[in-house]
């Protein structure tokens, strides 16, 4: 039986990640194998490899996989061999409950994820349910696809979500990985005026290359009281990756009356809601989690057409013990993304520049 190396979660291992070998099991009915070419490392997956979700040892880790069809099984229509495709955390979803019905396939109570309840992208070789694997338009890199594999389409759907129109004001809170794919979705697909809230300084300064219209450190000064005075009154959205309650409880404060704040970092504290506030003002809050296939498939073609860019990294996946310590250490901007078939660190090329 062939063979393939992989990210698994270890408990015994630093950062519960290590770098092993795992046999390919035979495909089953409408599944296909694909051999990953690169896969980016969420936030989400240190939290999966330190059992903050549960005991799942032994799971291959990842879902920003990118990655070409090399073999497709009976019953497979979506797919051919030949074709580059996606490995999402929306993994398989059960395709007939009334979440899979009403276009929220994300809710749904049977849902299995990449990386999580099924073995995902961060491996040499993924075997996928051929209906969910999102198929790779022509002109995107596919390095910079692995970014939008989750971070892009999480930070789209959510910007989606917020409602926000053109020329209205939105706050990304959070400009790593995630907000700075946001920033530019927000500004150069739904063409909002942006606020980016951050506490480092590079990633806000990256933000503003990225198009960000204002940017404010939250320990310098006020992040609400700043967007207050600078919006005529409060952000008509604002959309929370930031892993922090403090930033959550910022959001609420920074947006004006019948304003909505989107919730999609997942810190493990409760948010403060002043419930007159809400009430008064018609304050809206609400989650949005990841995005559908449909939401994946156009927010891969805008990254296409060149209008988003993700800032990536390329690794090998022999380093992924060390990009597991590097993110807990908070020592990342943009995202790492690991090169299956590359020896060495760099960068894609893509991004504008070496070592981002």
């Amino acid at each position: 039986m062939a063979k393939m190396k992989a990210a698994v979660v270890n408990p015994n291992a630093k950062h519960g990640v290590e770098v092993t070998e795992k046999e390919i099991r035979p495909l089953r009915y409408n599944e296909a194998l694909v051999e990953v070419e690169y896969c980016g490392v969420c936030h989400t997956d240190l939290h999966v490899a330190a059992g903050d979700y549960g005991d799942k040892t032994g799971v291959v880790l990842g879902h920003e996989g990118i990655g070409i069809v090399k073999e497709v099984a009976d019953g497979v229509k979506a797919l051919k061999v030949g074709d580059r495709v996606s490995i999402a955390w929306l993994f398989q979803s059960c395709g007939s409950c009334e979440y899979c019905n009403t276009g929220r396939e994300t809710l749904c109570r049977s849902v299995l994820n990449a990386g999580y309840t099924a073995d995902g992208g961060m491996a040499t070789h993924c075997i996928v349910d051929a209906d969910y694997a999102v198929k790779v338009p022509e002109g995107l890199d596919p390095a910079q696809a692995s970014s939008i594999t989750c971070a892009g389409v999480t930070t789209y759907k959510g910007i989606k979500v917020a409602g926000v129109r053109p020329g209205q004001w939105i706050a990304v809170y959070g400009a790593g990985g995630l907000g700075n794919l946001g920033v530019q979705y927000a500004k150069k697909v739904f063409g909002a005026h942006v606020i980016a809230v951050d506490v480092n300084d590079e990633k806000l300064a990256f933000a503003k290359e990225s198009g960000a219209d204002l940017v404010v450190n939250p320990n310098k000064e006020d992040a609400a009281e700043f967007i207050k005075k600078h919006t005529n009154g409060g952000a008509h959205a604002a959309v929370v990756t930031a892993v922090s309650k403090a930033a959550f409880n910022s959001a609420v404060d920074c947006v004006r009356a019948g304003g909505r704040v989107v919730a999609i970092g997942l810190p493990p504290e409760s948010m403060d809601l002043s419930i007159p506030r809400v009430v008064l003002d018609g304050i809206e809050v609400v989650g949005s989690l990841v995005g559908t296939r449909k939401d994946l498939e156009e927010a891969f073609q805008f990254g296409a057409e060149g209008l988003v860019v993700p800032k990536v990294q390329l690794r090998t996946l022999d380093e992924a013990p060390a990009i597991f310590d590097e993110m807990h250490h908070g020592k990342i901007t943009g995202r790492m993304v690991i090169d299956m078939k590359q020896g060495g660190s760099g960068c894609c090329g893509a991004c504008g520049g070496g070592g981002h």
